[in-house]
């Protein structure tokens, strides 16, 4: 081995020993709120609506709708904010491909030729260099070290950009099967609830004529039957309510399905029935719900993210270093590849911009950034138990008003047929009757809405809780769906 190439490899060895990651490595603060021990504890605790158990990843089947499977099914195949997070996820993937690339292996060919007339007095002659046809053949290959993990940083910020993008994604899976199962309920609770307005218009229809019937046989005046005319009119006046919620429903599940509303699984416009789970909620613990939530992790995930940026920062503060060698042929055309015309080399390559105020700059920025990532980090994790927490408090507070109201209906009804019996023993009139009727009505009417209230309670909270994005990562992962 010549001196020459031995200094090169010398050269080369100390190099690589030098090798380090420039900037912080990633790990969670210690006095993040995630750590919290007083933020993982029992959810369920002293909550007798609730339960402490896994929430399953397919939490809608809880409600056993076949119906509904297949509205989310169809959803998850063809909703358009998915193909929109498909879409960010594969920019993203491509991103950690091209920073996976950077550096290593890079090389390049070069052909050319030209009718050239250079400068004579370029070369020192006095004399005018003769045109001439020259020809340039040339292969150039390099290899760039990441002595300084510049690199490494950007395929860290790279992949947890990535990261955060799946999270992104998995947001928006549960909130769509969350907004399916909301749209889909509130069809079934407005046709129920028209239902039960149609009964007590019809009552009110017959307590209007009766007071008519009453009036002119001289048993009332005319103030009691533009009473209860009013009431009639009332009651009529708000019927279209009922129509347009459920066809904002309807219109709500075509745009989440990507399908007019003929193609929605069939008896979808029809349901008067609420879903309803049979059990008590499963909702886990504090713990478990940090780790499931989709949010949580994407912040968690451009905290990596930002951290990753101060070294990259850093790194511009540094050299980049390369060995490169090139061979090619540079000549007349005619002499393109003999002896005279070859030529090659090797060896290092040093590139360096010496720093400036900017550079420094950005390093205080990358930092700034990391420390605004962090804060951010923190707020999703106390917004994530506030709003389970939150959800829990009114699923509970509206399932003690539903509670109550079905113990309103029960004297309701019992008055209603106490009141009957009455009648048909001739102790109580028909108008009696009627109202008695017409009051067991209206408080069923009640009853159906704090029902409803009750149903989009426990969406908004298997929401908070982020259930539904495994179950729908799997079905991605399978041929065919997107």
């Amino acid at each position: 081995m010549s001196k020459a190439s031995a200094l090169a490899v010398a050269g080369l060895g100390l190099l690589l020993s030098a090798c380090q990651v420039v900037g912080p490595d990633y790990q969670l603060p210690d006095d993040a709120a995630v750590h919290r021990q007083d933020l993982q504890g029992n959810l369920a605790a002293n909550d007798k609506d609730v339960v402490s158990a896994p929430v399953p990843g397919d939490w809608w089947r809880l409600y056993q709708d076949p119906r509904l499977d297949q509205l989310v099914q169809q959803a998850m195949a063809s909703n358009t904010d998915l193909r929109v997070a498909a879409a960010n996820l594969s920019r993203a993937r491509a991103q950690v491909d091209e920073a996976q690339a950077a550096g290593g292996w890079s090389g390049g060919v070069k052909l050319g030729a030209q009718r050239l007339q250079e400068s004579g007095e370029a070369f020192l002659l006095a004399d005018k260099v003769p045109v001439a046809n020259v020809g340039d053949i040339g292969i150039t290959t390099s290899y760039q070290f990441d002595l300084f993990g510049t690199l490494q940083r950007g395929i860290e910020a790279a992949q947890a950009n990535a990261d955060a993008t799946q999270a992104a994604a998995d947001t928006a899976r549960i909130t769509l099967v969350a907004d399916v199962v909301r749209a889909y309920t509130q069809v079934c609770a407005a046709n129920e609830e028209r239902e039960i307005a149609q009964h007590s218009l019809d009552l009110q229809a017959q307590s209007t004529t009766l007071t008519q019937r009453l009036r002119d046989a001289g048993r009332g005046d005319e103030t009691q039957v533009t009473r209860s005319q009013t009431q009639f009119k009332s009651l009529r006046a708000d019927m279209p309510r009922y129509e347009a919620l459920r066809q904002a429903g309807l219109f709500r599940l075509s745009m989440l399905l990507a399908k007019p509303l003929n193609q929605l699984p069939a008896g979808t416009d029809s349901c008067a029935e609420l879903p309803k789970i049979a059990q008590l909620l499963p909702v886990g613990d504090g713990a478990t719900l940090l780790k499931r939530r989709p949010d949580v992790r994407q912040a968690e995930r451009r905290l990596a993210a930002a951290t990753a940026g101060i070294g990259i920062a850093t790194g511009e503060l540094y050299p980049d270093i390369s060995i490169g060698a090139s061979v090619g042929t540079v000549g007349l055309l005619e002499n393109l590849g003999k002896p005279a015309a070859n030529r090659w080399g090797f060896g290092p390559l040093l590139n360096w911009t010496v720093p400036s105020n900017g550079s420094r700059a950005r390093i205080r920025e990358a930092e700034a950034s990391t420390q605004g990532a962090l804060a951010h980090f923190d707020g999703v994790v106390l917004n994530a138990i506030r709003e389970t927490q939150t959800g829990l408090a009114q699923y509970t507070a509206l399932l003690q008003r539903r509670d109550a109201l079905a113990d309103a209906e029960q004297s309701a009804q019992l008055a209603a047929d106490q009141t009957h019996r009455f009648f048909q023993a001739g102790r109580a009139s028909f108008l009696a009757d009627l109202q008695a009727t017409r009051t067991y009505t209206d408080v069923t009417a009640q009853l159906a809405a704090a029902n409803t209230q009750v149903a989009m309670s426990q969406i908004d909270l298997f929401l908070a809780l982020g259930g539904g994005w495994e179950s729908g990562r799997t079905q991605a992962s399978q041929p065919g769906k997107p």
